[in-house]
């Protein structure tokens, strides 16, 4: 099916990133998984090559690429692993932030590092008592003077234990009432006094993907790391989400295909009494009724990521995306894996792996059931 937001430019740019991958990850992903992080060499070559931020303007360095680059981005590396999202979440989930809010100042200072890999990102939005629900986040930041006094913990983030910077979701006005306003986003350097990570978080799945936690303890940053307004941060994190939504559908749908792929060519080559298990109809009938969602969601992302680079409005249907196809990207990983019978269930085999990464996509991003309740809303359901 061809896909009209891809040019041929985005097809050259597909061409050389899956080269990259299958000298520079694909022979280290076992490893990396092991280690439970990307290695900053990875970053680093990521940068010279110019698949971080092409997004970014080019007196930053960037290419002024568009959001179909981070497609084809996002793609690739969900089918080398779901292990590799940190760069994905740098690239098109954190600086964007910096991008569309920051000053001129910040620009100089964070983007053009952002682009060599010198600085990884991460976005501390999660606390250990508030989940999905941002409105009720306990990190304060207090002004004393010309600077910011961060107070507060941080869990779950994505990059956290490598990030050289993280934008910080606080509270600026702690005698604000309980909601959407007082907050903002404050970015904190690694090394700033009181800001510590603690340990790495050990996870089902994901392994390859750092997270951890992120401890503020009297914190002491100046104003000018402050990103836009003060108090905007609530709306400046919706504008956002959008993207980051969108990016989890596009994931979950290479996901999809690369479990199918897999399971195709494993059927085809196992035998059971007598016969290639491809042979019988349950088989046949599990895979047709799978590749036919997957070309009903990849149909539906498509049409969404028209909408996005044309600058529509689309929160109520990213978040339909957002569930949907988290949703059956972990009925596949079950299907799957029964098809690969009990070999299925042992780490030699790769549908494991993608079984175990897949079941936090409907957690993170805000869970599927804050998805239907925006959707709810929206429908003007009440």
């Amino acid at each position: 099916m061809k896909r009209s937001f891809l040019t041929e430019d985005h097809e050259m740019y597909r061409d050389a990133l899956k080269k990259f991958l299958q000298k520079e990850a694909v022979p280290h992903f076992d490893q990396w998984e092991k280690d439970k992080m990307v290695p900053r060499s990875f970053w680093e070559k990521m940068g010279k090559q110019g698949f971080l931020c092409p997004q970014v303007d080019e007196k930053y360095g960037g290419a002024n690429a568009d959001f179909g680059y981070a497609t084809v981005f996002i793609e690739e590396f969900e089918k080398v692993g779901t292990g590799l999202t940190g760069p994905g979440l740098h690239n098109d989930i954190v600086i964007p932030y910096i991008e569309s809010y920051g000053s001129e100042e910040q620009k100089q200072r964070w983007l053009p590092k952002s682009l060599t890999g010198e600085i990884i990102s991460c976005i501390a939005m999660t606390e250990p008592n508030t989940g999905s629900d941002l409105a009720a986040i306990k990190t304060t930041a207090i002004k004393d003077g010309d600077d910011y006094i961060i107070n507060g913990e941080k869990t779950f983030i994505t990059n956290g234990y490598s990030a050289d910077i993280a934008i910080v979701v606080c509270k600026t006005d702690p005698t604000a009432e309980p909601g959407h306003t007082g907050i903002s986003l404050i970015v904190v350097e690694a090394g700033t006094a009181g800001f510590t990570k603690g340990k790495q978080l050990e996870k089902v799945g994901q392994h390859a993907n750092d997270t951890s936690e992120l401890i503020f303890n009297d914190v002491r940053v100046p104003s000018s790391h402050l990103l836009g307004e003060e108090g905007k941060g609530f709306l400046y994190l919706m504008q956002k989400l959008q993207q980051e939504r969108l990016i989890i559908s596009i994931s979950s749908i290479a996901s999809i295909e690369r479990m199918l792929d897999i399971t195709m060519d494993y059927v085809k080559q196992r035998k059971a009494f007598g016969k290639r298990v491809s042979q019988f109809q349950n088989t046949q009938f599990k895979l047709a009724e799978l590749s036919s969602e997957l070309q009903i969601g990849r149909a539906f992302v498509d049409k969404l990521i028209e909408n996005h680079m044309a600058g529509t409005d689309i929160v109520t249907e990213v978040s339909m995306a957002k569930w949907w196809t988290t949703d059956l990207a972990q009925k596949v990983a079950i299907e799957c894996m029964q098809l690969h019978g009990g070999y299925g269930y042992t780490e030699e085999y790769e549908i494991a792996r993608r079984y175990r990464d897949v079941a936090v996509t409907s957690i993170y991003a805000g869970t599927n059931e804050i998805m239907k309740v925006i959707i709810a809303k929206n429908l003007g359901i009440k």
